[in-house]
């Protein structure tokens, strides 16, 4: 295909065609995808260091085991990831293993660490939840066939997760030892989770995922979609988010200043300071949270034992 031209792609794709191999692309929808899958991979594999981190905590062994079976999904869902982009061209090798810990492209989310049960199931409910959101989304409007195909697994296990989340929530909130717990544990991260889509649309940079359909809705949209599942079961279940539905226009709006400044050490947001510059948010997403090292040097350091083991 003639790789200066996006004429015959956009044919094809405006077509309901799908595009089933790399060299059926041209280079822009080919880094597009590249991109996309990047940060899908990068996204289920940081997971995996982060809730066995927090599995530690679970109530009795059968709990402990369920997480551990979500880690080894989400552990499958990178290696499909991954496993296109080798389909790409791209050296996946070096990108799980060579890259400094700053350089992987994972919402900045995980990157704060879980230190306790509620917030490991508030993950489970809110985290895989987004994720849930943006890949029923691919797995709906992906023009890129071996994506949609592999989408099929992926699509199930992250409903059983964010139901085990949900599951566990409810149990807490009717527990009035454990609600307090539970509600600061959503107090951080619920807001956490809105920045986990990205930009807003006025600011988006990456036009060609919507235009070469490796996705079909925007940044905003998916953020919308998020809100519309997890604010009702919230209320549901007797928790405060600071978001609710405004019937006039049919959307969720959000009832606190967004974006805002995150104290890492307090696990807390500054939102008497009033909103900030997504500018200054991404300053903080390129920097890196405090677990960020921990995780990726976590998953690093086999095949740097095993390299120096064998001299």
């Amino acid at each position: 295909m003639d790789d200066t031209d996006d004429t015959e792609i956009l044919e094809r794709i405006g077509a309901g065609k799908l595009v089933e191999r790399p060299e059926h692309a041209n280079e822009r929808y080919r880094e597009g995808l590249k991109r996309t899958l990047i940060v899908s991979g990068d996204t289920e594999l940081i997971s995996a260091p982060s809730y066995l981190r927090a599995a530690q905590h679970a109530p009795r062994i059968q709990s402990y085991i369920s997480v551990i079976g979500i880690i080894q999904d989400e552990l499958g869902h990178a290696h499909i990831a991954y496993r296109m982009l080798r389909d790409l061209g791209v050296d996946t090798d070096a990108l799980i293993y060579e890259r400094k810990p700053h350089e992987f492209c994972h919402p900045y989310a995980f990157d704060v660490p879980l230190e306790s049960w509620h917030e490991l199931v508030v993950a489970n409910a809110f985290y895989d939840r987004a994720g849930f959101v943006l890949l029923s989304d691919i797995f709906q409007h992906t023009s890129y066939g071996p994506w949609k195909r592999a989408l099929v697994k992926v699509d199930r296990e992250e409903t059983f997760h964010l139901r085990h989340g949900e599951r566990w929530m409810r149990t807490l909130a009717a527990d009035p030892d454990e609600k307090p717990s539970l509600q600061g544990a959503v107090d951080w991260m619920f807001i956490m989770t809105l920045e986990w889509f990205g930009l807003p649309d006025r600011l988006k940079r990456h036009g060609d995922q919507l235009s070469f359909g490796l996705k079909g809705l925007s940044n905003d949209e998916l953020r919308q979609k998020w809100l519309g599942t997890c604010v009702p079961f919230c209320e549901s279940i007797g928790i405060d988010v600071p978001a609710h539905h405004d019937p006039e226009t049919d959307t969720y709006v959000i009832d606190c200043p967004f974006p805002s400044e995150f104290d890492e050490d307090e696990k807390r947001w500054l939102l008497e300071d009033g909103p900030i510059e997504w500018d200054q948010v991404l300053v903080r997403w390129k920097r890196r949270g405090p677990a960020n090292e921990e995780f990726v040097r976590s998953l690093q350091a086999g095949r740097r034992e095993l390299a120096d083991a064998l001299g």
